[in-house]
């Protein structure tokens, strides 16, 4: 039974990832540029997978769905796709080939289908499974957040309990290329439990680490409040990278305190200040559109992407209600004129990029590190 894998931009560490979990009970992932019998898997997105919903339903094969879009959206996506992964996919997809593969229905737990769902009764542990086998992905260290954002569907899926790989795990994968290059919903916040950093840990692992290393640049971001000179040196003592990347999302305390971010306008001022102070260029994003945000709050906004674009790197993008996620269903409001002008002017002087009008760019472009 020939298994391929649906090359798709945006999923590309997802299929190093998946690649590597199939490998170890002997299926390999064939890369394909359209559907191929006997079964093609997809990755979707909830902005690509409009892009894939026709193909996907028109395919003379069995197919296979997951991502963060099927695992939200499981019962859309079931109408037109034979099976759809629903969570981590490290255990489902390989259990759910070789039901199909022993004649099966592949009605696991883990798969929806037409019929309906079981959800699985636990989740992946990060070390019984490779960061990537031969086709070379990120080494994810940690998995899960205790925040609730509510635009992020990272705890929706992945759970409020953090999980790390252990750091000879991380080093063993880490150490096969000349830059080592990571995953997680906060890097600063490896070894701990999302909210009280273990700085001994990161540089335990740092230590261990032989090539260049860039840590807490996309697509191991960091919190602002993790920011701090303890960590910072961590960057100047052992990395490579001259950027760290952070989320401030808005300029207005009322906005953080809606999404429930977790910290303060001035928690990130400090961490771009002590940034600045540490020889490191903070790479800061913005978030603009939330449904509840007011004149006021946007303009608080604007004028905190003006401070910090002084000191450092702004990427903004517009609000996108993802599935699954406290906001879905709302819609984003529209941008002020100055709003627009502003981010327009300092695009063009270099200090700030982003998808301000087009919030479905920032999937399918890469960003520098």
């Amino acid at each position: 039974m020939r298994v391929n894998w649906r090359e798709i931009p945006a999923a590309r560490n997802s299929y190093a990832v998946l690649e590597a979990a199939c490998g170890t009970t002997g299926w390999h992932l064939d890369p394909v540029t359209e559907p191929e019998a006997d079964i093609t898997c997809y990755s979707l997105n909830s902005i690509n997978e409009r892009r894939y919903r026709e193909e996907i339903a028109g395919a003379g094969c069995i197919t296979i769905a997951g991502g963060p879009h099927a695992t939200a959206c499981w019962r859309e996506v079931a109408t037109y796709t034979d099976y759809v992964v629903v969570g981590e996919g490290e255990y489902t997809l390989p259990a759910l080939l070789a039901n199909l593969e022993s004649g099966g229905n592949g009605m696991i737990p883990g798969v929806a289908t037409r019929e309906g769902y079981t959800p699985v009764k636990s989740s992946v542990r990060l070390d019984a499974y490779p960061a990537f086998s031969e086709v070379k992905g990120y080494v994810e260290i940690s998995r899960g957040c205790p925040f609730a954002c509510g635009y992020c569907q990272t705890p929706q899926i992945f759970g409020h309990c953090m999980r790390h790989r252990m750091i000879d795990e991380i080093v063993q994968f880490a150490n096969r290329y000349g830059q080592a290059r990571f995953v997680s919903p906060n890097a600063f916040a490896y070894g701990s439990d999302g909210i009280h950093p273990r700085f001994d840990k990161i540089e335990h692992l740092l230590r261990k680490l032989t090539h260049e290393i860039f840590f807490g640049t996309f697509p191991s971001e960091v919190r602002p409040e993790f920011v701090c000179e303890e960590s910072l040196s961590l960057i100047t003592d052992y990395c490579t990278n001259t950027k760290l990347h952070f989320g401030a999302q808005s300029g207005s305390d009322a906005v953080l305190e809606q999404l429930h971010r977790g910290h303060t306008v001035a928690d990130a001022i400090r961490a771009a200040e002590l940034c600045a102070g540490a020889g490191i260029t903070p790479v800061i994003d913005f978030i603009f559109g939330f449904p509840f945000e007011t004149d006021a709050d946007q303009e608080a906004t604007v004028a905190a992407i003006k401070d910090l674009s002084h000191i450092g790197k702004i990427h903004v993008h517009q609000f996108i209600p993802l599935p699954g996620t406290p906001l879905a269903g709302t819609r984003a409001r529209s941008l002020l004129y100055a709003t627009e002008k502003t981010c327009g002017d300092l695009a063009l002087g270099g200090k700030l990029t982003g998808a301000w009008n087009d919030p479905e760019i920032r999937f399918f472009r890469r960003r520098s590190q």
